[in-house]
């Protein structure tokens, strides 16, 4: 169960990749075309899971490390335009983002985490390197924070008052509410919410990652963040979950399994 709680934000990503430009408003959709492949939000998702394996001391700079090298490992993987700069610098800096680059990377901090005050605490830290805006944070913490109470057990009310109280999100909408006018938005407040909706609203693991890709937008994100979620109560499908394991490289399935064997 593990495996699959990990590899949710994988599959997101890799189902919503051929729809992030060629968006669809329908749940009807194929889950795999030709094109589907992991993007950045898997590779930073995955950076993420080597700082945890690797850093006890959860050190900025080790992070940035992992960052970097992944990222640049994939350099095509579809990194947003600042965030390129960032992976290339000597000393990247962070440049107060509020952009979903933050909610897509943090969901092994949920899995790892011990605590929910650990939960919050590291997943300030992944989002702090480069989305250090406020609302960069929030995001990151909400999902992670989500993550963690499934983990522990909690349920889908439970997970909703305390994302709506603790961050002050509106989840109050449904997917078809919010769909018709639902345009590309990379900011964490315009797509951490809908992530968790679609949570909310879906009632298997496929319906979920169908719901979150049907809004538009920004849809390898937003499926990202929605499965590492949904993962955590329904059981991926043996042949999505494989799946998408082939579509990863070899270098990103062995960051995968590493953090695997060291959370079970």
């Amino acid at each position: 169960m593990e495996e699959r709680k990990m590899l949710g934000a994988l599959v997101g990503d890799i189902i919503g990749s051929v729809y992030e430009f060629h968006n669809t408003k329908s749940t009807d959709f194929e889950l795999f075309r030709g094109a589907s492949r992991f993007t950045d939000d898997s590779v930073m998702t995955l950076a993420v899971a080597k700082w945890l394996v690797e850093d006890e001391t959860h050190s900025t700079s080790y992070l940035i490390n992992c960052m970097q090298e992944l990222g640049l490992k994939h350099p095509n993987a579809g990194y947003g335009g600042r965030f390129v700069r960032w992976l290339y610098e000597r000393n990247p800096q962070p440049y107060n983002s509020w952009g979903n680059g933050a909610g897509m990377r943090v969901s092994p901090v949920g899995l790892y985490a011990k605590t929910l005050d650990e939960a919050l605490e590291l997943a300030e830290i992944t989002a702090s390197v480069s989305h250090n805006h406020p609302e960069g944070v929030k995001g990151a913490q909400a999902i992670a924070t989500s993550v963690f109470l499934l983990k522990e057990g909690k349920t889908k009310q439970e997970i909703k008052a305390y994302v709506e109280q603790t961050f002050g999100y509106d989840l109050n909408r449904t997917i078809a509410e919010i769909r018709p006018d639902y345009s590309f938005d990379v900011s964490c407040q315009g797509s951490v919410p809908e992530a968790i909706i679609a949570f909310l609203e879906g009632n298997t693991f496929e319906e979920v990652i169908r719901l979150a890709v049907s809004l538009g937008g920004d849809s390898d994100t937003i499926g990202c963040m929605a499965g590492a979620i949904a993962a955590c109560i329904y059981p991926i499908p043996e042949e999505i979950a494989e799946r998408c394991d082939k579509i990863l490289s070899q270098d990103l399935r062995e960051v995968k399994d590493k953090f695997l064997a060291m959370i079970r």
